[in-house]
């Protein structure tokens, strides 16, 4: 689905890592752990509509299909590159992903369309005004009593993992990355009106402490 012309920044910040950033998340933020445990967290069902939200190169929304063969997965992003390596990623996977070009503040989505929004390494890279904006679009767009399942940086578990995320907080910049170090995600949830926001794990990594949320929509 083609999309206005923004900027936007890339995965890794650089375009030219792009083609780096499978291997790279792979191996510094215990990838295959977090991802399983949060879709075990949103536990799609048959029939139900999935949204994965700055979906990069289409890993999870692969796993989603894999594991719920009967859901309908919908992957974002506002890269065309990583899209273009998700769609082929499905493929070689043999599963069928609907992948959408677009941005999280102005989803290209009906009220109410999502049974499950899922995102995971995508709030962090958001300016505090964007963060909030894109909040209100996944609660417009869940349906009543729908979830929002998120894994991204979250507050330091101790003075390592503190220490250990100042890289993250650098490259992606101090502001952009403050509430989620400060463990407010769950905060910007409830300003969004979605309810029985809380955060659920965290996990070591050499970046830091990884965390998992959930939220839902009002019934």
């Amino acid at each position: 689905m083609p999309t206005e012309s923004r900027e936007y920044l890339p995965a890794l910040r650089f375009p030219f890592l792009t083609r780096i950033y499978d291997p790279v998340v792979r191996l510094t933020t215990r990838e295959g752990t977090f991802k399983r445990l949060l879709l075990d967290q949103a536990n799609p069902g048959p029939g139900q509509r999935v949204l994965d939200l700055g979906c990069g190169t289409g890993t999870l929304a692969i796993q989603v299909k894999r594991r719920q063969a009967a859901a309908e997965v919908v992957g974002i992003d506002a890269d065309p590159e990583m899209l273009e390596r998700a769609e082929a990623k499905a493929a070689e996977a043999g599963v069928e992903l609907q992948l959408d070009e677009g941005y999280s503040d102005a989803l290209p989505y009906p009220d109410e369309s999502f049974h499950l929004v899922l995102s995971t390494l995508f709030f962090h890279h958001l300016d505090p005004a964007a963060k909030r904006d894109t909040l209100r679009e996944i609660a417009r767009v869940l349906r009543p009593g729908g979830e929002l399942h998120v894994a991204d940086w979250g507050r330091a578990s101790d003075p390592v993992m503190l220490a250990a995320s100042f890289s993250i907080r650098l490259l992606d910049g101090f502001s952009n990355t403050h509430d989620n170090f400060a463990g407010a995600l769950p905060e910007l949830f409830e300003e969004a009106d979605l309810e029985a926001a809380a955060e659920t794990r965290r996990l070591r990594t050499p970046f830091g402490s990884l965390a998992l949320y959930r939220a839902r929509r009002p019934s």
